[in-house]
Order: structure tokens, then sequence, then C-alpha cells
């Protein structure tokens, strides 16, 4: 083989070599571009995710809360009956005399 032919053999070598890096460096573009769509994607579900649960947890709260002040409702109402069945039977005569004139002299 002649100096110039092994120089040709050389350059395609050379050549191929840097086909083949080239392949590889656009193979592994190509696969660092598809683990980032990937990770994008499952960024994007799991704040998805993650904002349905903060909404559940919100929606939860104030169903809770609700109830809790709903039994408190109810608790200041039955209260209020109790207190206000004592109130209507302790009704002593100087009272019974105060109303009675309230009323008649709306009469007259």
């Amino acid at each position: 083989m002649s100096t110039q032919e092994k120089y040709v053999h050389s350059l395609k070598q050379i050549k191929e070599g840097e086909e083949k890096a080239w392949a590889e460096v656009q193979n592994f573009k190509k696969k660092v571009a598809e683990d980032i769509k990937s990770f994008q994607i499952d960024a994007d579900k799991a704040i998805e995710s993650a904002k349905t649960q903060g909404e559940k947890l919100v929606e939860t709260s104030i169903d809770q809360a609700r109830k809790k002040a709903e039994i408190e409702v109810e608790k200041i109402i039955e209260e209020a009956k109790t207190k206000s069945k004592t109130i209507s039977t302790q009704m002593d005569e100087k009272t019974i005399s105060g109303i009675l004139d309230i009323l008649l002299k709306g009469v007259e």
C-alpha cells in the first residue's frame, strides 16, 4: 500500500469515526430531549395532583368547620331554649303585674 493510499485510508477512518461520533451525539441529544419532555410531563402531573389534593383538603376543612359550627349553633340554641324555659317558670308576682300593666295600658 502506498503512502497516498494509507493517507486516504486514514482519512476514511477519521471520517467514519467523526460520523459515528456525530450519530452518537445526535442520539444522546435526542434521548436528553425525550427525558426532558418526560420529566416535564411528570412534573405537570405532580403539580395537577398536588392542586387536586389541596382543593380536596380545603373542601374537607371547610366541611369540617361547617359541621363544627352547626354543632355549636345547636348547643347555643338548646342552651337558649333551656334558659328561656327556666326564666318563664321563674316569674314572680311583681313581674306578672308589670307585664299586665303594660298590656292593659296598650288597651286603654
